[in-house]
């Protein structure tokens, strides 16, 4: 756990960033992530995940957005940084994932066992 910790971490660290529509929360349905990535957010009963997962959203979105942004999987914080996972309201970092970084995420989903948020 300790290395996917680390890949998790250097991961993060190239994937670059950019301002989302307040109040737009096109990107957070259900999607799965590693048990790494569940450990750091806090735990939800199975009332709220079922809850989440009838309205197609994310377990952690909340009024007002993500309330875990700052810990949010991999596969979110992909979300509008490449062609492959555009963001429906044209926002982008000024500079796109790069293709590396980008296969590097979806080789560390596919080799990971992934879990529902």
């Amino acid at each position: 756990m300790y290395r996917n910790r680390d890949i998790i971490a250097r991961l993060r660290e190239r994937i670059p960033t950019f301002e989302c529509v307040k109040g737009c929360h096109d990107c957070c349905g259900p999607v799965t992530t590693s048990s790494e990535e569940i450990s750091r957010l806090p735990v939800k009963s199975a009332a709220e995940h079922e809850a989440a997962l009838n309205e197609f959203n994310c377990v952690h979105l909340g009024p007002d957005g993500c309330t875990v942004y700052e810990e949010r999987p991999l596969i979110c914080r992909l979300f509008g940084t490449t062609p492959r996972m555009a963001c429906p309201r044209e926002r982008r970092p000024e500079n796109m994932v790069d293709p590396e970084t980008e296969r590097q995420v979806h080789h560390y989903i596919a080799t990971t066992r992934q879990v529902l948020v």
